[in-house]
């Protein structure tokens, strides 16, 4: 591969890795919340349930994607979840989050083998959001000599499963430090969901350029000014969450305990 390609290539790979780690951060968090009414013990099986259902469910979702992804349907169907489940968490995070946490409060919790499945379930949808999000992001990279897997161009499926394993690394080691961050710079979490509905968006364009659709043309759908116009989306959204995300002081109690709080639960994931 040429510098051109590789530059391509490697900036992908970047944006994968914010990406991946905003996620897993968030998706860390959601599992800790999930496990902690358990006891000690449990807890901890309950998380390294969690941390296997993610290996397994991750790479099982990456090989199955790998076979369907040339299918305009499956291209359609992705885009359609990555942009539902990111107005959903959107819808959840600014318009229902009073209400559901009243019933948060009013909710038992579950008990051990029922939160393990619960997690399970969790980590599913996880690995769904994760592999399409990097797929949609590979499929219109330039392809290469690299023997093709499934349907994936071996270089595409490459940066796929390099995002793969490091979102793996960043939930295992670096989670707590990411929910930290969030919660210091919470618009960034609002960015990396925004990014999710527009890498669906992306895929849309990919289906709809299909040669089985032919709505938009295959040379759109793969040429300069697509990628220019995704890019700078792409990266306006980076820059406006961090820059119009407003610190929170330092002196904040609660939000210090909460954090607190969080790193243990996910530091258990280090054991």
């Amino acid at each position: 591969m040429d510098v051109a390609v590789l530059l391509e290539y490697g900036w992908v790979l970047i944006i994968l890795i914010g990406l991946e780690g905003i996620l897993a951060a968030d998706n860390a968090l959601v599992i800790a919340t999930m496990v902690k009414h358990l006891p000690q013990e449990q807890r901890k099986k309950a998380l390294f349930y969690g941390l296997a259902g993610a290996f397994v469910f991750r790479f099982g979702s990456l090989f199955i994607i790998s076979f369907l992804v040339d299918i305009w349907q499956v291209q359609a169907i992705g885009a359609i979840y990555l942009f539902g489940i990111a107005m959903y968490h959107l819808l959840k995070k600014y318009v229902l989050k009073s209400h559901l946490k009243k019933n948060e409060k009013e909710k038992k919790g579950s008990g051990f083998w029922v939160t393990v499945i619960k997690v399970e379930l969790a980590d599913i949808a996880f690995a769904v959001d994760a592999i399409l999000a990097a797929v949609a992001l590979a499929i219109t990279l330039p392809e290469t000599n690299l023997p093709e897997i499934g349907g994936l161009d071996g270089g595409h499926f490459s940066v796929v499963l390099a995002g793969g394993i490091i979102g793996l690394v960043i939930m295992r080691f670096a989670a707590g430090y990411f929910v930290v961050l969030l919660d210091r710079k919470p618009g960034l979490e609002t960015a990396a969901f925004l990014v999710v509905a527009w890498v669906g968006v992306k895929l849309g364009v990919f289906a709809l350029s299909h040669p089985d659709v032919a709505i938009l043309s295959q040379d759109f759908g793969k040429g300069t000014a697509w990628k220019l116009i995704f890019w700078s989306v792409l990266l306006l959204i980076g820059i406006g969450g961090w820059f119009l995300s407003k610190d929170k002081p330092n002196n904040d109690m609660k939000d210090k305990e909460e954090n607190e709080e969080v790193l243990k639960e996910t530091d258990i994931l280090k054991k």
